[in-house]
This record gives C-alpha cells, structure tokens and sequence, in this order.
C-alpha cells in the first residue's frame, strides 16, 4: 500500500503547499491527495512555486494521487456548468500529474432515487468519463452514503449502467462498513473497480453522524468521537492484513484537530502495520 494525506485536513488552517510537501516527505508519505478548490488557487496564485514542488515531489517518488472534487450530476440545466468544471479539474489534473479524479454519484440516496432520475444520472456520469477518458484520467466514484454508491447492489449496479472501462471506485472502508456485513467481503466483491481508498475511524457507531459533509465542512462542526485508524470501531489491521502489498493508494481522511500530530501518528502506525504484514508473508518473527 502507498499512503497519502488530504489537503482537505489543512482546510480550515493557514499551512502554505509547501509546509505540507516538507511534512509528507519528512514522514514517509508517498502521495497528496488534493482537494479541488486548493488545486485552483495555487494554479491561479504561486503556479511557478508549485511546479518547483511538484517537481522535487516527483523526483523524491512523493506525487498527487488524487484531485477530490465535486461534479454535480443534479440537473441538465446545470450540467453544462458540470462539463466545464470537469474540463478545469482535468486541467489541473494533468498540471498536477495525476490521473485521477474524485467525484460523488449524485447527492440522493439510493432507495429515493426514481428509475428515470436514475437513468439520468447515469448517463451525465457516463459523458463526465467519456471527458476524462481523452486524457487517459479515471473517474473515481467515491462510496458514500446518499448517492448511488451508497450499498453494494447499488454500487455494483451502478458500475455496470455506465459501463466505461475507467469508471472506478473510491473505496472509503467507514462508509463500507456502513453498508452492514463483513468489509473484507465488500472489498472482494468490488475489488476489480477499487483505484482508491479512503481510511478514517470511529469511537462508536452512533458517531457516524460527525461525517455528514454540513458537519465536516463546517469549522465550527463536531468533532467528538473522530478516531485514530488503530483504536476505532473499524479493525483496520484486519483489514490492511487482506490488502497485504497491493499497490495503490489509500489516503487518511483526518478531518479533526490537530492534523500534523495526528496523521504523523496515523502514519507511522501504518508504517508498522506495514512491516508486519511484510514479516508475516516471510514466516518473520
């Protein structure tokens, strides 16, 4: 596994592009996952000192494993706003290196959507990616509840409607869990669409609740019962066990305080996860 943070943890602080590189590579990050809206201004304000980074980033094998955005696939009166979004998150991806891009499957639950607003949103998903795919960039569809990925018959679903080869799945192993059942066997039902993966924790079940985006976004939202990867609800050790060295990114979506003490302790737990399930695979004790 390769592990990332989240521009999307320094959203509420005034920390430069640059203190979050030097972070990452001082502890063994191998990626940044970018959040949309921070992309934009440093392509709009330090462009020149940002390609100095990305290029020293590169050349230390640190990159951008993911652009996080939000494409919205409500309306087809809006969608042509959507479809020049998506051309500018392409821009900024190829700039930043990246050939991924995150977005949601719409904002209605599953269960509430009608057959025809369905078949709706589907067919915008499917032009977003036919976009992306003139420049070799997957569209990542994150597991979230109230969209179309928000269970496993829906996801699944969903994957085989749209029907485009670079159609893939964020796979956020909270929201999983949220489907019910064992996450181990989620993951090998959707293994063949996951390019990504989400990891965040929490105390206890009815904590879910903090992850709502009116909540996280918020600077003044609740943060109680955000928890470290090794000490919440979800065995993530279980869990990194099954994936054993599967290479692809997993990025750790702190949203709490603190986010420089918490992901240098997420980090180096992972890190010892790591060298445990590498020791294991060759009987070292």
């Amino acid at each position: 596994m390769k592990f990332a943070l989240c521009t999307i943890s320094f959203r509420h602080q005034l920390i430069s592009f640059p203190e979050i590189v030097n972070f990452a590579r001082y502890h063994r990050f191998d990626g940044i996952e970018m959040w949309g809206i921070h992309a934009e201004n440093l392509f709009e304000h330090a462009r020149l000192r940002t390609e100095f980074e990305l290029k020293s980033m590169k050349a230390e094998g640190i990159s951008i494993s993911m652009l996080s955005d939000y494409l919205s696939i409500a309306s087809e009166q809006d969608f042509a706003s959507t479809l020049q979004r998506c051309d500018r998150l392409i821009q900024l991806a190829r700039w930043m290196g990246t050939t991924k891009i995150r977005t949601f499957a719409g904002q209605v639950p599953s269960q509430r959507i009608s057959l025809a607003e369905r078949e709706c949103y589907v067919t915008r998903i499917r032009k977003l990616c036919d976009r992306c795919s003139r420049f070799g960039i997957q569209l990542i569809v994150e597991i979230h509840p109230g969209t179309l990925a928000d269970n496993l018959n829906s996801t699944m679903s969903l994957l085989s409607e749209v029907g485009h080869d670079l159609l893939r799945l964020n796979f956020d192993v909270m929201h999983v869990w949220e489907f019910g059942g064992e996450i181990e066997e989620h993951y090998q039902t959707l293994k063949p669409w996951v390019d990504h993966f989400h990891f965040k924790n929490i105390k206890e079940a009815e904590n879910v609740n903090i992850f709502e985006p009116s909540n996280v976004y918020a600077a003044s939202g609740n943060r109680e019962g955000m928890s470290l990867l090794g000490e919440g609800l979800i065995d993530y050790k279980k869990f990194l066990d099954q994936l054993g060295d599967r290479d692809l990114f997993a990025s750790l979506e702190w949203f709490g305080s603190s986010p420089f003490k918490v992901l240098e302790k997420e980090i180096t737990w992972l890190h010892q996860q790591q060298k445990s399930v590498v020791a294991g695979k060759f009987g070292i004790h």
